[in-house]
């Protein structure tokens, strides 16, 4: 699948253009570090941290009705050695990852973001490479996330009510269930090939932070009413990890 259309799907989900760019590119359009949007970074975003504590020139790409624009390193952002076509992946049998199901996105393509050696605790968090049915030791499930960025600062926000009419807590929500997650996937129409994409992230999340929820397909990272902004932030980063962009055909 064209790296266009995963850009497009970048600017969907975040709602602001997303155009290739690096440190060492010299033109107009001001590019600073914060506009260059790292691995790290997109995950702060995506999982839905609290505004309180974002840069205010970052702040500015998002409020107040502008939107400007973000700069992707392609080289340093995405690992195309370990993309993966699903979309015609028929086996739905139900793997483990870090001892909880793994529903395989079949009929999605993934982007692999570059993760490897991004964090100090090494890459045990990711498991071992190739396919497999079993967990192995110290990996983290896998989670889907299916929300915007304006969907997700909200959730951080405010309580969040999943299911009809539970009430489950404050924080960040995630699913095992490919399907459950399809259901709050934003959907755009392609520049490049006119075609419409639904667009999700996949994540590992840390199976200490994790709460389940009383419908158990729903994950839930708390972050408690009060929780200081450095402390949303310390929870966030401990807690989820986006390391693919899984796009599907309408």
């Amino acid at each position: 699948m064209d790296k266009e259309i995963c850009l497009e799907a970048l600017s969907a989900l975040l709602e602001i253009p997303i155009k290739p760019g690096s440190k060492g590119m010299s033109n107009d359009n001001e590019l600073n570090v914060e506009n260059l949007l790292s691995t790290a970074f997109f995950g702060k975003l995506m999982t839905g941290l609290a505004s309180t504590f974002l840069p205010q020139s970052v702040l500015g790409l998002f409020d107040g009705g502008l939107r400007k624009e973000l700069f992707v390193d392609m080289d340093e952002f995405f690992d195309p050695k370990y993309d993966y076509d699903f979309t015609y992946c028929k086996d739905m049998s139900i793997c483990k990852r870090g001892d909880e199901p793994y529903k395989r996105p079949c009929g999605w393509y993934r982007f692999a973001l570059k993760v490897l050696n991004k964090y100090p605790d090494g890459n045990t968090w990711l498991g071992t490479d190739g396919w497999r049915s079993n967990s192995v030791v110290g990996e983290w499930p896998v989670s889907y996330h299916g929300t915007t960025i304006e969907n997700a600062k909200g959730i951080v926000k405010s309580h969040y009510t999943a299911g009809p009419r539970q009430l489950y807590g404050r924080g960040v929500y995630s699913t095992y269930d490919i399907d459950q997650a399809s259901g709050y996937s934003r959907e755009f129409t392609s520049k490049t090939n006119g075609k419409k994409y639904r667009v999700i992230m996949q994540n590992r999340i840390n199976p200490k932070m994790r709460k389940v929820c009383k419908r158990q397909d729903y994950w839930l990272i708390e972050i408690p009413e009060g929780t200081s902004a450095a402390k949303e932030k310390e929870i966030v980063e401990k807690s989820l990890r986006p390391y693919g962009i899984l796009l599907k055909q309408v």
